[in-house]
């Protein structure tokens, strides 16, 4: 929810700048105290605030939440102004006069003064209406939500009911047949492809009959490059950064020359298009010894495409495995509670025997609190979703559980559709940006923010939003990523919200009000441009694209993730470059740090 993560934001500049001491940053005591009370109160306000959304106004935001965010917006943005115009006055060269900087300053206090004051106006009107609205909520609570400490099953890792599809790709992977073959999983997006396909290739049985495994996600603005350089990588144990000057052709030869002689299994996982494919694969010899390429896609033309007779295409699950799946995700290894079972076979039945609906939607019913008034609560919004398509229906249902989220989590939850589609992401890097955008709430004399910023993944973890990739030695998560339809969720609230902007897209609320600013890959340098300089109130830009072109107009900037090589030149342009620490460096990633 943006109206919160701005409320959060809002308080830590205010508590920052007391930690400002050259310059020192002076904001009157009086306002700021103001300013304060109303955010806390609305803080509060939001934390229990349950809008009531009907189906004609689903694509749209909360009027309230939008009128709290521009708010809160408009306030910091008056501030960050007043220190970046402190901070200037105090760096011009001692030959300008005296008389001029004291006629400049008393020009920009007066203008800062008016502003903060109308943006105090604002949100007191905004916590009056709220208090209205406070007191004449129904008495009947939505469904609570329990603690991000609770713990259940292991997160991501349940296989339900594809034991049958399990053993059909075995068969065709340790088959007698000696030439190259080409394994096609098919079926719509949620249906467990690449569930089924690493749990195979985890397989020990499946390491030891092969010499060679590698695996490579495709997606739909695949890179015929990274695709060869991640097989390579991992069929040879070498690191990406060794491979980084070798061309396409040169990574290609190199990896037929490898292959040759040796039986491998590789997996091409998202696959969109066959000319993917058509790219790729000279460069996988056929050795005549059983080896095999296994693609996961959601396009059945694309795997009659590759393969016409050695196909699997995946069903929806059964009401019986359905329901042994959402037991096992909501109770472990406990069994469902006698009067929660009617309205949980209900809830069930309304998911179609989707794996990713059945998963997630017990992600939330395992942190809600397991009454029958709550699970009923939750099945009465499934009701409507009963006779939309497949992909409008699962969509449906995972905003439900996205709309059913605590409000601190959902910036957090928000924020990983900036990253690529299919990407893996470090959970290092995830951690700074979330704190660098300030989503996290300080606890005084409690945890610090890198702690707490890993509960709530954790807690995205547990509700099956966030899938692991790779732990560390120590057990903590190292590296997640997030399912195609989530992200796709992701970018649509996002962008409602107005929480991010997407370059080359269409923005609900415009880009002038813009805050986050995402550049995906391939985005031409001009549009780049033409978007960065509508939008003066940029804090975060999040970058896949190599270089980002020089813009003049960014005075507020706070936090770059984008490629290393790139820092120096872009945040020589910013007005305010002064009032950022110095970048922390991390896998070739940026993140600044907020003041």
């Amino acid at each position: 929810m943006s109206a919160y993560a701005t409320l959060v934001s809002l308080m830590q500049t205010i508590d920052n700048i007391e930690h400002h001491h050259s310059p020192p940053i002076t904001l009157p005591k009086q306002q700021v105290q103001s300013i304060t009370q109303n955010i806390t109160f609305l803080q509060k306000f939001l934390e229990a605030y349950n809008p009531q959304t009907s189906e004609s106004c689903e694509e749209l935001a909360d009027p309230l939440e939008m009128r709290i965010a521009d708010a809160a917006c408009a306030a910091e943005d008056v501030i960050e102004s007043h220190i970046v115009d402190t901070i200037q006055l105090s760096m011009r060269p001692n030959q300008t006069s005296c008389a001029a900087k004291e006629v400049d300053e008393q020009i920009k206090s007066t203008k800062f003064y008016q502003n903060l004051q109308k943006a105090i106006e604002e949100i007191c009107s905004i916590k009056e209406m709220a208090m209205s609205i406070d007191t004449e909520r129904s008495v009947v609570p939505p469904a609570s939500v329990a603690s991000s400490s609770s713990t259940g099953p292991g997160p991501n890792t349940t296989m339900v009911g594809f034991d049958d599809a399990s053993l059909d790709v075995m068969e065709k992977l340790k088959g007698d047949r000696c030439d190259r073959q080409i394994i096609p999983i098919v079926g719509m997006g949620g249906i467990g492809k690449t569930t089924l396909a690493r749990n195979i290739y985890a397989r020990k049985l499946i390491k030891d009959h092969f010499d060679i495994c590698a695996w490579a996600t495709i997606s739909q603005q695949y890179n015929t490059r990274e695709i060869l350089c991640e097989v390579f990588s991992q069929a040879t144990n070498t690191k990406k950064e060794h491979l980084s000057r070798m061309s396409e052709n040169e990574l290609g030869s190199k990896l037929h020359k490898y292959l040759f002689g040796r039986r491998f299994l590789v997996v091409m996982d998202d696959m969109w298009s066959v000319e993917a494919w058509d790219e790729v694969q000279h460069f996988f010899p056929d050795n005549g010894n059983g080896s095999r390429i296994m693609v996961t896609t959601r396009l059945s033309e694309l795997s009659s495409q590759l393969s016409n007779d050695r196909s699997l295409h995946m069903n929806f699950l059964d009401e019986a495995t359905s329901w042994d799946l959402f037991s096992k995700t909501v109770f472990g290894e406990k069994s469902c509670p006698d009067e929660l079972m009617k309205i949980g076979k209900k809830i069930v039945d309304n998911c179609r025997g989707l794996p990713l609906s059945i998963v997630v939607v017990g992600g939330l019913l395992k942190k809600t609190d397991a009454t029958q008034r709550c699970w009923e609560s939750i099945g009465s919004n499934l009701t409507s979703v009963v006779n939309l398509e497949n992909d409008k229906h699962s969509l449906r249902l995972l905003r439900l559980s996205y709309n059913h989220l605590p409000v601190y989590l959902k910036p957090c939850f928000l924020y990983m559709g900036v990253f690529e589609e299919d990407d893996e992401i470090r959970v290092s890097t995830l951690i700074k940006l979330w704190i660098s955008e300030g989503f996290l709430k300080p606890v005084s004399g409690g945890n610090s923010l890198e702690t707490i910023a890993k509960g709530f993944l954790k807690d995205l973890v547990d509700r099956n939003l966030v899938l692991i990739v790779e732990l560390g030695s120590t057990g903590n998560i190292k590296t997640c990523k997030i399912h195609d339809l989530l992200r796709d969720l992701c970018l649509k609230e996002g962008q409602k919200e107005g929480f991010y902007h997407v370059v080359g897209e269409c923005s609900p609320r415009g880009i002038n009000i813009q805050r986050r600013v995402i550049i995906p890959r391939n985005t031409s340098k001009r549009k780049v441009l033409g978007d960065l300089r509508s939008m003066p109130h940029v804090r975060s830009v999040i970058c896949e694209y190599g270089k980002v072109p020089r813009c003049r107009n960014l005075r507020l900037m706070r936090t770059l993730h984008a490629e290393s090589n790139i820092f120096d030149a872009f945040t020589s342009k910013c007005q305010s470059k002064a009032q950022y620490s110095p970048a922390q460096k991390n896998q070739g990633r940026i993140v600044g740090k907020q003041v």
